[in-house]
């Protein structure tokens, strides 16, 4: 069967669209929250993190999770209440999303460094966290070169995740879930929907992107492999959070996560395919598209 993909002409409409008239649209694969700017926007992700467990914990229920090391700073309202609030972690489980490794697919040591995301979540979550309330050693569940099958394992044993947390790339991508593009090798949506923990070379304009991010433009700083896990897992969730307020190197993944059929060109869009609760949070400068102002008619 021929897969969906992305005419230019779609392309252009989606980008086209005044971001204020986003929210009355009744096209959008996933529901949209645009909030005026990103400390607002992630003060209400914290929150929802944080209720998520109260909830769940008043029911006797486990909580899990996929989470990402970067954007982190929900993490600080979630934090701040778990701390203030005594709100026990003792039944969160989580799925971290992926670890980077080196060129020959070796991790980097554990620290809080960029090439470390263990060593980040270590630093901007898990140690901030008063130790009466955290999460057990046992329930962090880490992708590891060593056993990449444990986490997908233990994920079927628990049942799938609930709430998946996820920042996406300029291109869609998903924890590194990005767009196969290995000319030699096919893989069909279903496939890739199933898809496992494993290692993954990180695409050539992600690199790029990240280095601008982060490096000015030096390549060289950013790992070229990754240890991620597939969106066997992620897929298995009940709801998904995406949290995307990096302004212009988005404003384009925001159309497409909102318009867009399942394509691998940008996974992100298998999403609402498989979850049934989607919502995209965004602040007004990433909702925003300079395409949506030029002059027409010229």
């Amino acid at each position: 069967m021929q897969q969906y993909t992305i005419s230019k002409e779609e392309l252009y409409t989606w980008c086209s669209i005044p971001y204020e008239a986003l929210p009355s649209r009744t096209d959008l694969k996933t529901k949209l929250v645009i909030e005026k700017d990103r400390a607002t926007m992630m003060t209400a992700i914290g929150n929802m993190m944080a209720d998520e467990v109260i909830a769940h914990n008043k029911d006797n229920q486990l909580t899990k999770w996929v989470l990402p090391a970067g954007p982190c700073d929900e993490y600080d309202t979630f934090i701040a209440r778990v701390n203030s609030e005594r709100i026990s972690l003792k039944n969160l489980w989580i799925f971290h999303m992926d670890e980077f490794l080196d060129w020959e697919g070796r991790p980097y040591p554990v620290a809080d460094t960029y090439e470390s995301l263990k060593g980040t979540m270590l630093a901007c979550f898990y140690n901030r966290i008063d130790p009466e309330l955290t999460i057990p050693e046992a329930q962090r569940i880490w992708p590891d070169i060593h056993d990449p099958d444990y986490p997908d394992q233990l994920c079927d044993k628990l049942g799938g995740v609930d709430t998946v947390y996820a920042g996406i790339g300029c291109k869609g991508l998903v924890a590194f879930n990005e767009d196969p593009r290995r000319y030699t090798e096919r893989i069909s949506l279903e496939q890739y929907a199933n898809s496992k923990t494993r290692i993954v070379e990180i695409n050539e304009d992600t690199i790029v992107a990240l280095s601008e991010r982060s490096f000015g433009g030096n390549y060289d700083r950013v790992p070229p492999r990754s240890i991620t896990v597939g969106f066997h897992i992620i897929l298995s969730a009940k709801r998904a959070i995406y949290m995307i307020a990096t302004g212009s190197w988005k404003q384009t993944a925001v159309r497409v996560a909102l318009f867009s059929e399942p394509t691998l060109e940008y996974p992100v869009t298998l999403l609402p395919k498989y979850i049934p609760d989607v919502t995209l949070f965004c602040n007004e400068e990433t909702a925003d598209h300079p395409m949506s102002h030029e002059i027409k008619g010229w």
